[in-house]
């Protein structure tokens, strides 16, 4: 049998995010009788893909972190390329790219991937610095161009060369089969975690500033003055964890916000609530929003959260300058109404992971061959 294309995906942080989550989708779901990926990832992940990568056919490679030594993390790539001989670099890493497509590139790959999976936020001054001087040189080093949305991709790459169809949207896909509404499911979670008639108000993302955790709290704690039937499910974990849990207590809410940590069952956590709501302050196109409204859950973005985002009837956006006690405000209002009829909706927008696994194969094998 004819090997299959190999494809090294660069992801380096692996701590449940969103980023690594729509990469692993695609590889569940990719033929991978033609298209195989394998992995660069950071030596100190809490979490390790390694089995599920090596019983799918991959191959996972540990490198030193680029924010431990940036030159030992890039000769730890290049020497897993050109040991291995990678024809295809995919790097998931937005801006910090330029340090992995830099390796690629001298490394002799000759098919570079930058995919851009974010934004930027003014609240991030020391971040956002080092984001604007990596930009240019993630570009400089790449031959093809991804993104996650047009936001994603305007940022990263100006609304000029978005217009011209050099850059690929490469949609943050789902099983929707697999996130779709299970009523006998919540029911039994529901049960098993003590609720009863509440109102559950949901929250899936890492524990870390883009997120706004501490916004969210605020609302909570407005929201449930006006209802005290009202429950905060808090799913992930993170930097910033400790810090929230501490902001609850002082709010005298602890018996009312659960804090889940990490999870393997997300889909069926979804089902356990009555708004799924995203504060964030910026986003590229969160995985965890498709997600959330193929469960058909009335969702509540912040408008930093791109408008390509808005892929049912049941979500709506709200600035986050109007402050916690408008957002509370909304969410109580907010009716609870399962939208069970999402499938189609979000298919027709290009998020039904099988189609779109075979059109990112169909687009390796055609850059194996030489094609653009």
């Amino acid at each position: 049998m004819k090997e299959p294309i190999r494809v090294l995906q660069i992801i380096g942080i692996v701590a449940g995010g969103g980023v690594e989550a729509v990469i692993m989708n695609y590889y569940e779901h990719i033929d991978r009788t033609k298209v195989q990926f394998d992995f660069i990832v950071h030596n100190d992940n809490k979490i390790d893909i390694t089995p599920k990568v090596e019983a799918l056919g991959g191959r996972v490679y540990k490198v030193t972190p680029y924010y431990k030594n940036p030159i030992a993390f890039m000769w730890d790539i290049y020497k897993v390329i050109k040991r291995h001989h990678y024809r295809i670099v995919h790097s998931n890493m937005n801006t910090l790219s330029a340090f992995s497509l830099f390796a690629a590139w001298a490394a002799g790959a000759p098919v570079r991937i930058l995919h851009n999976h974010s934004t930027s936020s003014p609240g991030e001054t020391k971040r956002n610095i080092m984001k604007f001087m990596l930009r240019p040189f993630a570009r400089l080093f790449a031959t093809h161009y991804f993104a996650c949305s047009r936001l994603a991709g305007e940022w990263m790459y100006g609304r000029k060369m978005m217009d011209s169809g050099k850059v690929t949207i490469i949609n943050n896909a789902i099983d929707l089969g697999k996130y779709a509404f299970n009523s006998h499911r919540r029911k039994i979670l529901r049960k098993e975690m003590g609720l009863t008639d509440e109102f559950v108000i949901g929250h899936v993302g890492r524990f870390v500033f883009p997120k706004n955790h501490e916004f969210l709290i605020d609302v909570f704690a407005k929201a449930y003055k006006k209802n005290p039937h009202m429950v905060l499910l808090l799913i992930g974990d993170g930097p910033l964890r400790s810090a929230m849990e501490e902001k609850v207590k002082k709010l005298g809410l602890t018996d009312h916000v659960n804090f889940l940590g990490l999870r393997n069952d997300v889909q069926n956590l979804y089902n356990v609530m009555d708004i799924f709501v995203l504060p964030s302050h910026y986003e590229g196109l969160p995985v965890v929003g498709v997600e959330a409204q193929a469960n058909g859950l009335p969702c509540l973005f912040s408008t930093k959260v791109t408008k390509e985002t808005h892929l049912t009837h049941s979500t709506q956006f709200l600035d986050l300058s109007t402050g916690a006690s408008k957002w509370a405000e909304r969410i109580v209002s907010m009716k609870y109404e399962r939208n069970e009829e999402v499938g189609e909706e979000l298919r027709h927008a290009g998020f039904e992971i099988n189609k779109e696994a075979r059109n990112l194969a169909n687009f390796y094998t055609k850059l194996s061959t030489g094609g653009t």
